[in-house]
């Protein structure tokens, strides 16, 4: 017999982590000088390589968090952390390279690269730390 008992819950957490998401994007979008969105829209692939890595870095720990989570406050709670700290990688490495978004604008992918791994190590060591 097929139970859809945890649908409920199960909603509530997609939920509140698709407006996480959305908050994510909002608060990095903004952050970032470069425009990602109308770059990979002109098929900037630098951009793409970026802001795709580093939605992958954040989703990271936000996954780890819902399943960690005691509630949804714990959950929105962590995430905002995984938020933060994807915010504070961001910053890290345009102080390597502070001419970050400029070459991810003109398409240099070694410049997006570095950033979304730097994204991706940062979220695999946030989620990591969220496991305690």
């Amino acid at each position: 017999m097929v139970s859809i008992s945890g649908l409920p819950a199960f909603l509530a957490y997609f939920t509140t982590a698709l407006g996480l998401v959305a908050l994510y994007l909002a608060v990095y979008l903004t952050a970032t000088p470069h425009r990602e969105i109308a770059l990979i829209r002109a098929n900037n692939t630098a951009a793409a390589v970026a802001l795709g890595a580093s939605l992958i870095g954040y989703a990271l720990p936000l996954a780890v968090s819902i399943y960690n989570a005691q509630s949804l406050l714990d959950c929105v709670i962590w995430g905002l952390v995984a938020l933060v700290v994807q915010i504070l990688i961001y910053w890290l490495v345009r102080l390597a390279l502070p001419d970050l978004s400029r070459r991810i604008a003109e398409g240099e992918m070694a410049a997006a690269i570095l950033l979304g791994c730097a994204s991706l190590a940062g979220g695999i060591v946030d989620a990591a730390s969220m496991t305690y």
